[in-house]
């Protein structure tokens, strides 16, 4: 399998809601999966019958060992961190070799584009994705490996999910899971895998912090409206919530502009635990409900139970696949 084919991110139907689900075509569904933050690496591995975690492991990095991006190196201590994925799946004790593969947001870049008319035909469509995102991206598009999806425009035309990264960062996160004997499966940024926690019966925000990077989209019924990944001026263990909605804001205007009505949700992850500290901030600026992004889907009974560990760990990326898993 090639690495543009292992980029497969889209939409799932999933309890009657539609989710992100195939993206190029019918996406394989791993019994393990392995996110790569800038702080540790985590995998859990999911039984074939009844769908409950067999094992779970994670191990922190230290700092600056990984620093996301869409251009630059990423791995600056490479032993440290093939260490601490030999150390992850020593004791997944994996019996399968495939993995659906989770890396920082960064590396990643998603956007939505809009066209009166799309080829049907691929070889038609990537020059001409590679053509729009030419002045979009710091790299070569021609560097890259992209996948798209279409999905529906709010007026005529098509609206097409593009998600492009520079061939060898990927590269570098793949060969790392290769050291130890696996093989990518699947290729997606954390944050989509996050999604499928969020209630998008209305427009619903996803604002993910993880380090310095803050991913923040906007879901509603299935269809992604836009789509955020910045570099914060702090640490998530620092950031203020003046300094998050700073870069949530913006998002959130360009939505009620154009679809015409309010966000109705915000879900947080990460924040170290301080998501009690922003919520009244947040509520107020934005004037809807805000909180944990894990906890709400557990209040709505979206988690099971087995997931416990997951939840404690506050490991929404893991999470959030256990729910393309059940589609």
């Amino acid at each position: 399998m090639t690495t543009a084919e292992t980029i497969r991110n889209g939409i799932y139907r999933s309890k009657g809601i539609r989710r992100f689900v195939q993206w190029l075509d019918v996406a394989p569904h791993p019994l393990i999966a392995c996110e790569i933050a800038a702080g540790y690496i985590a995998a859990a591995r999911w039984a074939r019958a009844g769908g409950g975690i067999e094992s779970f492991a994670i191990e922190p990095l230290s700092p600056g060992s990984i620093k996301p991006s869409a251009v630059e190196t990423n791995l600056v201590n490479s032993g440290e961190v093939r260490a601490a994925m030999s150390t992850v799946f020593g004791r997944l004790r994996a019996k399968t070799k495939d993995v659906a593969l989770f890396l920082p947001d960064p590396v990643i870049r998603v956007f939505v584009l809009h066209f009166d008319v799309f080829p049907r035909s691929a070889d038609e469509a990537l020059p001409l994705l590679r053509w729009r995102l030419k002045k979009s991206v710091p790299f070569e598009t021609d560097e890259t490996v992209i996948s798209f999806m279409r999905q529906p425009a709010r007026e005529e035309g098509v609206d097409i999910v593009t998600a492009l990264a520079r061939l060898r960062i990927v590269r570098e996160y793949e060969q790392l899971l290769e050291s130890v004997g696996m093989a990518p499966g699947v290729v997606m940024s954390s944050a989509l895998a996050a999604l499928p926690l969020l209630n998008d019966h209305k427009a619903a925000l996803l604002a993910r912090i993880s380090g310095k990077a803050m991913t923040a989209a906007i879901v509603r019924e299935g269809v992604l409206c836009g789509y955020r990944c910045v570099d914060l001026p702090a640490e998530e263990a620092d950031i203020t919530p003046q300094a998050l909605l700073d870069e949530i804001y913006p998002l959130a205007a360009y939505y009620q502009d154009s679809w015409r009505e309010p966000i109705s949700m915000v879900g947080l992850a990460g924040l170290a635990g301080r998501i009690d500290e922003f919520r009244e901030p947040l509520e107020r600026e934005l004037r809807c409900p805000v909180g944990g992004l894990l906890s709400a889907a557990a209040s709505e009974g979206q988690i099971s139970s087995e997931l416990r560990p997951l939840v404690e760990r506050e490991l929404d990326a893991l999470v959030g696949w256990s729910l393309y898993r059940g589609s």
